[in-house]
């Protein structure tokens, strides 16, 4: 791995981070700690993994992803418009009165938002639809799926996981944002969720963990999805709730809501080194 080529990537992930702050401070609400978990996620996917044109964003032969905990929409609308999607002006939009940019991503208002999403648990029901119909017409395509942790409570997830591995969907990636908490608190408080690789290796599904804030760490996982062939994937990241904002930081109440004045200038000047270019 090249070093320079890691250190872009956290970069652009950082510049992620910053504008996912901003959007929800000028939105006066959102979910800034799912986003900021998924970042490098996102980063790794788009700027080093897809096979994505954002000149062509509807190509039959582009790579796709569904991001099912939609509520996380400031982490995708932040990775489009980094990526050359729409302008990163647009960001200010964000949850505005008639935006394109509302608080979950629509397939039909949003250039690079490959599935409308928000409803938690369906997510991956619709990749699996995306992968099996890439199978059937031979486009070669493959369909990334992330998860909340929190969400994978739902019984859907695992019915979909079902069909994943019933149909040999090698072609699909599940990424868990493994970030130990939910709404409502920890996850395994709330439910007692644990072994989450033991459980998607249960349903058929090669598992995969790494630490989800670790670019390098993403790169290999990804690559060895792409080397696994007969079976789906599902990589468990392990994430920060919170990632990059001291405060934020395995901190449930972020889970929904925007920082006050103080604290944005706080999570900015973390996140930049700086206080300038606040808004």
């Amino acid at each position: 791995m090249k070093i320079k080529k890691v250190e872009a990537l956290q970069k652009i992930a950082n510049d992620i981070r910053i504008n996912i702050v901003k959007m929800v401070y000028n939105a006066k609400s959102g979910h800034p700690g799912g986003s900021l978990s998924c970042a490098d996620i996102l980063t790794v996917l788009y700027f080093s993994q897809m096979n994505i044109n954002p000149q062509e964003p509807n190509s039959m032969e582009r790579d796709r992803l569904v991001l099912s905990k939609g509520h996380c929409s400031p982490a995708l609308y932040s990775t489009l418009a980094r990526r050359g999607y729409f302008s990163e002006e647009d960001l200010k939009l964000f949850r505005k009165l008639n935006s394109n940019l509302q608080g979950h991503p629509d397939m039909n208002k949003v250039p690079g938002v490959d599935m409308t999403s928000g409803s938690l648990g369906q997510g991956l029901s619709i990749a699996n639809g995306m992968a099996l119909s890439s199978k059937m017409d031979k486009k070669g395509y493959r369909v990334y799926c992330i998860l909340g942790d929190g969400e994978i409570e739902e019984g859907q997830v695992w019915e979909a996981c079902m069909t994943s591995s019933k149909y040999n969907l090698d072609n699909l990636c599940v990424i868990v944002d493994n970030n130990n908490l939910q709404i409502d608190g920890d996850i395994h408080t709330v439910k007692g969720l644990n072994k989450i690789e033991e459980k998607f290796e249960s349903f058929g599904f090669k598992a995969i963990t790494v630490d989800g804030n670790n670019i390098e760490q993403l790169i290999d996982a990804f690559d060895r999805a792409k080397m696994t062939k007969g079976v789906p994937t599902a990589i468990i990241a392990k994430t920060i709730k919170g990632k990059g904002v001291s405060f934020m930081e395995n901190n449930a109440s972020w889970h929904g809501k925007a920082p006050n004045e103080e604290e944005y200038i706080q999570a900015i000047s973390e996140l930049t080194g700086s206080n300038a270019n606040l808004l």
